[in-house]
């Protein structure tokens, strides 16, 4: 598996930087397929160079499926503490991957398996501590933490605020139950402190 970076076309697979600090465009190439697109921003660009490379010293044959593929952009956007974990990435997506073939070999659909596989691959990622950590940092201190910071600050942030998290029976669905309030008004104030002893 070749991972390399460009803006708009790929002359030659291999790694080559964008000199934008909008988006990363990484092109996954495996063998004679076109290859797929997906975005990461720059700050965490470094995980997936160290993931790529974990995995070749692993094994120089292990590729990425579909599956883990699409983990690997979700978790960029959603977990990014997640990235450098290539064992999850690679059982999870192997996981997802047997289920398909399951519901395959049980007379399923296409699209029936798929749903069943994607039930598999996301099982206990919907509920993203990073991303509530962003949504407190947009809504509470926008004045404090510029917006273009918010990100990498949240991320800095996320191991000082674990304990905070433990306290909470983190589902899939937590966001949308009464608990997420005193969640979020928790962060809020531990933030609030953090940002007063040890600034940004």
């Amino acid at each position: 598996m070749v991972i390399f970076a460009t803006e708009f076309t790929v002359m030659n697979p291999s790694y080559c930087k964008v000199d934008t600090d909008l988006l990363w465009i990484l092109v996954v190439h495996f063998g004679r397929d076109p290859g797929v697109l997906f975005a990461f921003s720059p700050s965490n660009i470094h995980y997936i160079t160290k993931i790529h490379s974990n995995m070749k010293k692993k094994n120089s044959s292990k590729e990425l499926s579909y599956y883990g593929l699409y983990l690997l952009s979700y978790i960029n956007e959603n977990h990014p503490n997640l990235l450098s974990d290539t064992d999850f990435i690679e059982n999870r997506a192997d996981l997802a991957a047997a289920a398909y073939e399951q519901a395959r070999l049980e007379e399923y659909t296409h699209e029936g398996a798929q749903e069943l596989a994607m039930v598999t691959l996301m099982e206990g990622l919907h509920f993203s501590k990073y991303n509530t950590l962003l949504e407190v940092l947009w809504n509470e201190f926008e004045h404090e933490v510029p917006q273009g910071d918010a990100t990498e600050f949240a991320f800095k942030l996320l191991p000082s605020l674990e304990e905070v998290f433990s306290k909470y029976p983190l589902s899939d669905d937590f966001a949308y139950t009464s608990e997420y309030d005193a969640l979020y008004t928790e962060l809020t104030g531990a933030i609030f402190i953090h940002i007063e002893a040890y600034g940004l």
